[in-house]
């Protein structure tokens, strides 16, 4: 059951990602994080806002949808844009894959919000969109202590 949740609209400006680094951030506040989380949370949204706006409206403005759902001690976040969308959703997964090898970008995005959250999908429909989904799950290693302890 949802607790909480949050939507967000940006414009896909490369200013904007600090802005929702900051709004997830005080949003998962709520959840009691360790500074540890608070980073992996801030990590993974900055790549997933960082592609949007890099891949999905190439140059053009469009608008990325932030939304965040908060369940007992989980937080979901999706971002979604209804760019470009992605030809090979298998291959942009791959480790060092990228479309802009001129913006000098590691092709790590995907990799980067998977190491750091505990669950990624990502759909996306050429011509039309993508959303990233992601899970983290809040406090886990408090509640292992607490039961140990």
């Amino acid at each position: 059951m949802v607790q909480n949740f949050l939507k967000l609209e940006i414009p896909s400006k490369s200013e904007n990602e600090s802005l929702a680094r900051i709004v997830i951030s005080a949003f998962a506040a709520q959840l009691d994080p360790t500074i540890e989380e608070i980073s992996d949370l801030k990590i993974a949204v900055s790549e997933a806002v960082t592609n949007a706006i890099i891949h999905a409206y190439d140059s053009e403005e469009g608008i990325i949808y932030i939304h965040a759902f908060l369940e007992e001690n989980k937080l979901t976040l999706e971002v979604i844009d209804h760019g470009m969308g992605i030809e090979d959703l298998e291959q942009a997964r791959q480790p060092l894959f990228t479309t802009k090898p001129e913006l000098e970008r590691s092709g790590m995005g995907f990799t980067i919000m998977e190491s750091f959250m505990d669950k990624v999908e990502v759909e996306s429909f050429p011509g039309q969109g993508t959303t990233v989904r992601m899970v983290k799950e809040i406090n886990k290693n408090k509640k292992v202590q607490s039961k140990e302890g």
